[in-house]
């Protein structure tokens, strides 16, 4: 077993202050960018939010392939990191620093931009997450790492995903944008920099080497049916969490008719987050992994539904729900991540071949992929519902526009949650691995 110290766990968690950033803010701000500014149709906002991130989903497994590859003396994956890093946060400003008109030209520039951050993102949350299977060979100590790293990335989302609306409207318009996206750019850089410092002294546990070609060792990794299962359940949540998260500010802009509310009920979302993360961890030593993930599931499902109250025009019960989303929103970060280095390391030691990066590649491409159907679906849902796009003003919403926001980030997550718990049910090496750690 390998013991890690605490500054090795902090520097590793580290990282998760810039895949936090990177993976809320254009989640949230991005299409209310499109189409309460630049005046893009909800429907094509919601297919540029998800176009560049199901590119990811076939990039992915090409960047986890070649960190397992990789010979570098500093570390295999630590490189990567780095240098994707610091490419990240400037793809990532000049999303919003391009042309504002017509909107076609709009769109196109967000698109472009956000296509450019999305393929070095690859590059650095796939190798970062890969290094979760490499640095220690402890089935409990995995999830103490981990535990680490969900209470930074949960910072980095409460810190990220507060601050970003907050800036928007404390400076208004294109500016308020433009000074969003360099305070973003500056916390994926802090991300950077720690994760690549703080894990410079650390010895990799698994020693197996790269083997075969690309399409033959993706083969092999979806035919675990251990990984279907979980990369299912994760993925439907995914979805569901891409859905409230690009749903908030329409919320609260055009259902309680207080922007500020967006802010407010981002932060009763994820603070519990950072407090109750250890006592998922704690949890998880009792019941497993995968129960706790279905205990968690379940907390969510029930919060979700009660954000169908946000349609009573009464800001406190919504906020009370987003915060027992929050709780279970806790437990669904943490499992899963812990998970993923327990499917990958087994992998390693069962063939001999190193597939983790590859692993990490699909676990993220799929991940990325759910995030961005999330904000697709939710576009689609307000079409259908008759919402009406604008170029700066606000636009009064129908009552039929009105129920499509409330549904989209209530009752269709949280069936997507439900509908989770059936692939979970199928994964089976949590078992496995509890017996032999026992």
């Amino acid at each position: 077993m390998t013991a890690l110290s605490r500054r090795t766990r902090l520097g590793y968690a580290l990282g998760g202050i810039s895949s936090g950033t990177y993976g809320t803010v254009p989640g949230l701000i991005l299409m209310p960018f499109l189409t309460d500014l630049l005046g893009v149709q909800a429907a094509i906002a919601g297919m540029i939010v998800f176009a560049p991130k199901a590119w990811d989903f076939f990039l992915n497994p090409l960047a986890g392939r070649l960190s397992d590859r990789s010979r570098n003396p500093r570390g295999r994956r630590r490189p990567f990191i780095l240098r994707a890093g610091i490419l990240l946060a400037l793809a990532f400003t000049a999303m919003f620093f391009g042309p504002t008109a017509p909107p076609v030209a709009a769109a196109l520039w967000v698109l472009a931009a956000f296509l450019a951050s999305a393929t070095v993102y690859a590059f650095f949350q796939v190798p970062y997450l890969a290094m979760s299977a490499e640095i220690t060979d402890d089935y409990t100590e995995r999830t103490r790492m981990i535990t680490w790293r969900v209470i930074v990335f949960t910072l980095a989302i409460l810190v990220a995903g507060a601050a970003a609306p907050a800036l928007v409207e404390a400076f208004g318009g294109v500016a308020g944008y433009r000074v969003m996206a360099g305070t973003m750019a500056l916390l994926i850089l802090a991300g950077t920099f720690g994760a690549w410092w703080g894990t410079r002294s650390v010895p990799l546990t698994r020693t197996e080497q790269a083997g075969g070609r690309l399409f033959a060792q993706l083969a092999i990794v979806l035919r675990q049916a251990d990984a279907r299962m979980l990369i299912a359940a994760f993925v439907l949540q995914a979805i569901a969490i891409g859905m409230v998260l690009g749903g908030v500010v329409y919320v609260a802009r055009h259902v309680l008719h207080d922007p500020s509310i967006a802010t407010l009920a981002f932060v009763c979302f994820v603070a519990p987050a950072v407090v109750l993360t250890p006592a998922w961890s704690r949890l998880s030593r009792r019941i497993g992994k995968r129960s706790g993930f279905a205990v968690a599931t379940v907390v969510m499902t029930i919060g979700l539904l009660g954000l169908l109250t946000a349609r009573t025009g009464e800001a406190v019960p919504m906020l009370v729900a987003a915060a027992v989303v929050g709780v279970g929103y806790a437990g669904g970060q943490l499992f899963p991540l812990a998970m993923l280095p327990d499917l990958a390391a087994d992998d390693a030691a069962r063939t001999g071949v190193n597939r983790i990066g590859m692993i990490a590649g699909v676990w993220s491409g799929f991940e990325l992929l759910g995030l961005a159907l999330g904000p697709a679906l939710l576009g689609l849902v307000l079409s259908l519902g008759g919402y009406a796009a604008s170029t700066g003003n606000t636009v009064p919403q129908s009552a039929g526009a009105q129920w499509a926001i409330v549904i989209g980030v209530s009752a269709i997550p949280a069936a997507l949650c439900l509908l989770s718990l059936a692939p979970l049910r199928r994964y089976r090496l949590d078992d496995r691995l509890r017996a032999a750690a026992a």
